[in-house]
């Protein structure tokens, strides 16, 4: 019963930032059908804010909101820079600019930061662990589990009860004629792009908190976790992409729990081995998206 409980408040903490992650990932995807490949670096954005801003006086909530507040800007930083001014050329194009970016960002922090991994600031409660019923975890575990929770439903809210939301929902289900109806295209994407950085801030939180410190390359774990789970639970499906977050939090966790130790470091080759199966079974993700409309 111990070791069954670890397990699920494992599976929860893990799958709550892969499913963030995957949302932030597919919310731009749905609307404009491209894929951001620099939504990895919006972590590296966070770590570094908190990495700029250690030993000030600030507390560290403060310092916390201000490294969200930047990966939103560097989100929508993303679209103006990457996006916007050839997203109306071709597919090739925009993926290009979005390596770019990408590539930019990351030879930034080489160039005025340090290539060396950098310590970053955080709170004696990311290091405390606490007994549940016998079994002693981390209270950033419970910590990632509340914030997850309380993200999710207000994402979901934000979707279905407000207007930008119900917006980004017109988008996605077509684009061109959400554009006729009067959907104001650019704030649109902006405001989709703004939420990816959201989600991204939130999740480097907890996601920097296990490792303790920020590299430039810190960014693509992140996004093939992110895309993974989206292309498990469907590209072009929010439900999906949380329930891809979930699914392989769970066959990663599940691996860790079953596999020999020696067998410990081909974890990856399993778990894509198993994405492999559940591809050929459902090419199309877990759960289907809108229906498609034009992206133009």
């Amino acid at each position: 019963m111990v070791g069954f409980l670890q397990f699920v408040i494992d599976v929860l903490s893990l799958g709550g930032a892969y499913a963030l992650m995957a949302l932030g990932l597919v919310i731009v995807y749905g609307i404009l059908r491209l894929v951001n490949f620099a939504y990895g670096e919006l972590i590296m954005v966070a770590g570094y804010s908190l990495y700029l801003l250690n030993g000030s006086a600030l507390p560290w909530l403060v310092m916390a909101a201000v490294a969200v507040l930047m990966s939103m800007f560097m989100g929508i930083a993303t679209d103006y820079v990457a996006f916007r001014p050839v997203r109306a050329k071709s597919v090739t194009a925009v993926l290009i600019t979005s390596f770019a970016f990408s590539t930019l960002l990351q030879n930034a922090a080489l160039l005025f930061i340090s290539p060396r991994p950098r310590n970053i600031p955080l709170p004696d409660l990311f290091t405390t662990t606490i007994e549940i019923a016998g079994v002693v975890t981390p209270v950033r575990n419970l910590l990632t589990i509340a914030t997850a929770v309380i993200s999710l439903a207000l994402f979901a809210w934000l979707m279905r009860r407000t207007v930008i939301g119900i917006a980004m929902r017109a988008a996605a289900t077509h684009f061109t004629m959400a554009r006729m109806l009067g959907v104001p295209a650019n704030l649109i994407i902006s405001s989709a792009f703004a939420i990816s950085g959201l989600l991204a801030g939130i999740v480097a939180l907890f996601w920097l908190g296990r490792i303790g410190s920020v590299v430039p390359g810190i960014g693509l774990e992140p996004l093939l976790v992110a895309f993974i789970a989206t292309v498990i639970g469907g590209m072009r499906s929010l439900q999906g992409a949380v329930l891809g977050g979930f699914l392989l939090a769970f066959i990663d966790t599940g691996l860790n729990y079953t596999l020999p130790q020696d067998l410990l470091k081909f974890r990856d080759a399993f778990t894509f081995s198993l994405v492999i199966l559940i591809l050929l079974w459902r090419p199309e993700g877990l759960l289907k998206g809108p229906a498609s409309g034009q992206r133009t």
